[in-house]
């Protein structure tokens, strides 16, 4: 059995459905909560706030920042927080070698975050391209970008984070089939 059609105008005229509030909030299509977000954070090695001009009204967050936006998400019931690393320039190079420091930015920050706000989930980027100087996913080498050297690194990469205490990893490295 299937449901029949509405009829179309002037036969249904839907004014029954908004003429008061709450019937408009039975029938209204969606709704965004606090609880369906994800909060998207940029974190730097430094201290304080630093403003991404290209972004206005969005600042890269330190390390102890992110531990109070994190406190400030479960306040807000948001239940989670994707991280995301901001490195110096002078610190990356070719083969990303920092990306799975267990003393980087991104460990630091899930630790305190998880500390200040342990019922707030996160979640953390596997990827390369914060960590190397050209940008891409990849471990390069004589301009060639190296597969095999590249896995082995995101899988460090990976695993630092859950050790740090990482709920989700993301991984969103798509080269060459990985």
């Amino acid at each position: 059995m299937t449901t029949p059609p509405l009829a179309p105008y002037p036969h249904t005229r839907l004014r029954r459905v908004r003429q008061a509030d709450w019937v408009r909030r039975l029938v209204r299509e969606h709704e965004v909560r606090p609880s369906d977000l994800i909060w998207s954070m940029v974190v730097h090695e430094g201290e304080g706030t630093i403003p991404v001009a290209s972004m206005p009204g969005v600042e890269r967050l330190s390390v102890k920042e992110a531990a109070k936006a994190a406190v400030r998400a479960r306040d807000l019931g948001i239940p989670a927080i994707a991280i995301f690393p901001h490195i110096d320039g002078s610190r990356k190079d070719a083969a990303g070698s920092i990306a799975a420091d267990p003393d980087g930015v991104i460990p630091r920050a899930v630790k305190a975050m998880k500390d200040a706000a342990p019922e707030v989930g996160i979640m953390c980027d596997v990827a390369l391209d914060p960590f190397t100087d050209h940008g891409h996913d990849g471990v390069v080498e004589g301009g060639k970008i190296l597969n095999d050297a590249t896995i082995d690194r995101l899988i460090e990469q990976g695993l630092m984070q859950a050790q740090a205490g990482a709920d989700i990893l993301a991984p969103s490295d798509m080269m060459d089939g990985r």
